[in-house]
């Protein structure tokens, strides 16, 4: 009975990471809370593995959707077999992931106790949510320099990462929302920042992903397996749906809604905490 209950939260965190890892709210923030309120009978080595593992299914569903934008290489008879404008857009990814690669290796380890709690998510779910209204107003009245993903200089992409750095540090900033407003600010369209936020989590995902499972050393019990196959299956159907929707969201609307959000949500976060 206890394992069928650990699988039934397994899908409800999937659920949970497959919506909020692509939508600007935190995916990491948000586990953690629900980790606060319906705790995983599980070791805490094991938890910290599942909080970033679960991760590959929404970064699986990101490869299947932008396969035809990601895949370096052509089968079509008549083209050259690399396709250099993808090569040039992975060498751009791959710089904007110097800065979080950096501090994964140095750093993780020493911050990650002190920050991955409720309070910080709180705080930041609310300070970035006021950064977005800000920006939107901001926003209002320019122009996008970029509208496409392969415009995007070596200079933006790495300045994208260091937003990104920002969400590797604070739980509840939301690597989506920080490289979203990074790319916004900078110059990019909705549309061709929300893109490269989700090509860019490709490497910082899998990367991390994987370091985890290497630290961790493979050695599962039969139910940890479990808990892990099945919120990784439940976040990749989840992101598929997610990831259609935001797309068309942002090509008609702007994130205020999602700033609201995260204002009400830290808000009521803290009150809840300090109340109990």
């Amino acid at each position: 009975m206890q394992t069928v209950i650990e699988f039934l939260k397994a899908i409800l965190y999937g659920v949970v990471e497959g919506i909020t890892e692509w939508l600007p709210v935190s995916s990491t923030g948000h586990l953690i809370l629900l980790e606060e309120l319906l705790p995983m009978n599980v070791s805490a080595e094991f938890w910290e593995l599942f909080l970033v593992v679960v991760q590959l299914g929404a970064i699986l569903a990101v490869v299947v959707l932008y396969w035809g934008k990601i895949f370096p290489f052509s089968l079509k008879k008549g083209e050259p077999f690399l396709r250099r404008d993808i090569w040039s857009l992975w060498f751009h990814i791959i710089v904007a992931c110097i800065p979080a690669c950096v501090y994964a290796f140095v750093l993780d380890d020493i911050v990650e106790p002190y920050l991955y709690n409720y309070i910080t998510v709180a705080v930041m779910l609310i300070l970035v949510g006021v950064v977005f209204l800000i920006a939107e107003k901001y926003l209002v009245k320019r122009t996008p320099a970029v509208t496409d993903t392969q415009a995007i200089t070596y200079k933006t992409a790495l300045l994208i990462g260091l937003f990104q750095l920002i969400a590797a540090i604070f739980p509840g900033t939301s690597r989506s929302g920080a490289t979203i407003i990074g790319g916004l600010l900078l110059g990019l369209s909705r549309t061709a920042a929300a893109e490269f936020t989700f090509f860019l989590a490709i490497p910082v995902m899998a990367g991390g992903s994987l370091l985890k499972l290497v630290k961790f050393g493979f050695d599962f019990t039969l139910m940890e397996a479990g808990i892990l196959l099945i919120g990784t299956v439940v976040a990749f159907v989840v992101s598929m749906i997610v990831i259609r929707f935001l797309m068309e969201y942002v090509r008609k609307k702007n994130f205020n809604v999602f700033a609201y959000y995260r204002i009400i949500l830290g808000v009521l976060v803290l009150l809840y905490f300090v109340l109990t």
